[in-house]
């Protein structure tokens, strides 16, 4: 599997080797945990019926409703993304920081909509 490339973006996230947001919203954090958790019972399920021979269309529909929910969970976090690290990074009025931030925008927004 190819790597990719490492973010740099100076978007008020801590530096490496562990970033951290530059705000989160509590309520947004909660239901994105408990998305996850439904999520990972969507996959033990996807994996029971896949160790029980279950019809190919069953288990096709269960993948789709799995990658539904993580789409959904993708657009809470660029949202947050978005409202906190790239606002602080734009708003900054550091040119690098910004330039670095309108990259890794770019990148996301080319990623999240394969």
């Amino acid at each position: 599997m190819k790597s990719q490339p490492q973010l740099v973006a100076q978007c008020g996230c801590d530096p490496e080797p562990e970033r951290k947001a530059a705000g989160v919203d509590p309520a947004i954090k909660g239901a994105n945990l408990r998305r996850l958790r439904r999520i990972e019972g969507q996959i033990r399920g996807l994996h029971r019926m896949v160790e029980e021979d279950r019809y190919c269309a069953d288990i096709l529909v269960q993948v789709s409703s799995v990658q539904e929910a993580l789409r959904g969970v993708s657009r809470e976090l660029m949202r947050n993304h978005l409202r906190h690290c790239a606002t602080k990074a734009l708003q900054s009025g550091d040119a690098g920081a910004s330039e670095a931030m309108y990259d890794e925008l770019l990148d996301l927004f080319g990623r999240y909509a394969r």
